[in-house]
């Protein structure tokens, strides 16, 4: 008997969890149902996966050396998914574009007013992503083309840089340092920096809090550790801690959060944005975006700091 779709991402997930419960809360189904289709896949397997406790679950041997090969063949399988459907959005003429916090079309308007005038017969299709808890490749996984900071190099990978950013502190009304004009990195780097949940990718979580000048993570950061862009922005508006952004976010946020002030960042190292993608799924569609993106001048028109006192 072949295996029914699905249930090997079932053990996976179940694996991974360490209990039925979870396993099934974040596959969206019922635990009988679950329970009953990891019986079948051992039926079907020929062994025993799992040993059931009152705590949960835990691996056999013979789960523990089936555990690999599963995870290997939900990724293939999910991998050829998010082909298929890329390829059948470049037949219908849809770009699906990957982005993080503030939507492009507010912050980078250009690009897509000039997309929309040379190749009107594209729709772009906006889907926020995650915060990145995985390489650079598998985070792209289900979109055509983001817009991101730089990643790291990733042969899986295309970046096209789009321009680069001043960088600037986002500091709380009533911090100390919130009546400076401008600051340096040394002014900050002790400071209590927006801390990250321990899954996300420490390129990511890096690039807010200044590792990339200080050479090791901030020595404080909060107790509450942010995993994805709108408990980023809690957290901002909460005033617990500073960060760092792009001057082009920083000035949509202080718009939306009077309780902090935004203050350029004289000797930080900019931000590069980039578009970005994954080299197996660069089609016609995301090429003529790179051509439109390089036509366009670096830069976000009229980008100012909001005044502060």
């Amino acid at each position: 008997m072949p295996f029914r779709r699905g249930h090997l991402r079932y053990f996976v997930t179940v694996a991974e969890e360490g209990q039925m419960t979870r396993a099934a809360a974040k596959l969206q189904m019922a635990q009988p149902a679950l329970s009953q289709a990891i019986a079948q896949l051992e039926s079907v397997l020929g062994f025993q996966l799992l040993e059931r406790h009152a705590r949960g679950v835990t691996l056999t041997a013979e789960g523990e050396a089936f555990l690999p090969k599963a995870r290997v063949a939900v990724a293939t399988e999910q991998e050829a998914v998010s082909t298929a459907l890329s390829l059948a959005r470049g037949v219908r003429g849809t770009l699906e574009f990957g982005f993080l916090g503030a939507p492009p079309r507010i912050h980078t308007p250009a690009l897509f007013e000039a997309l929309g005038e040379k190749h009107p017969d594209i729709a772009v299709s906006y889907r926020e992503l995650q915060f990145p808890s995985s390489e650079p490749a598998s985070w792209l996984n289900e979109v055509d083309v983001a817009l991101s900071h730089r990643p790291p190099a990733d042969a899986g990978i295309w970046v096209h840089v789009l321009r680069s950013e001043p960088r600037v502190a986002l500091v709380p009304n009533s911090h100390p340092l919130a009546t400076r004009g401008e600051l340096t990195v040394a002014d900050v780097l002790d400071e209590t920096f927006i801390g990250f949940h321990p899954s996300i990718e420490s390129w990511w979580a890096g690039f807010w809090s200044l590792v990339d000048h200080r050479g090791a993570p901030p020595p404080h950061v909060t107790a509450d550790r942010v995993s994805n862009s709108q408990e980023f922005f809690v957290m901002i508006a909460a005033g617990r801690a500073i960060t760092t952004v792009p001057a082009c976010h920083a000035e949509l946020i202080v718009r939306a959060v009077s309780s902090v002030v935004a203050i350029p960042l004289s000797d930080a190292d900019p931000s590069v944005l980039v578009l970005a993608g994954r080299v197996d799924r660069r089609n016609t569609l995301v090429e003529a975006l790179i051509t439109v993106a390089e036509s366009l001048k670096a830069g976000c028109a009229g980008t100012r700091l909001p005044a502060h006192g």
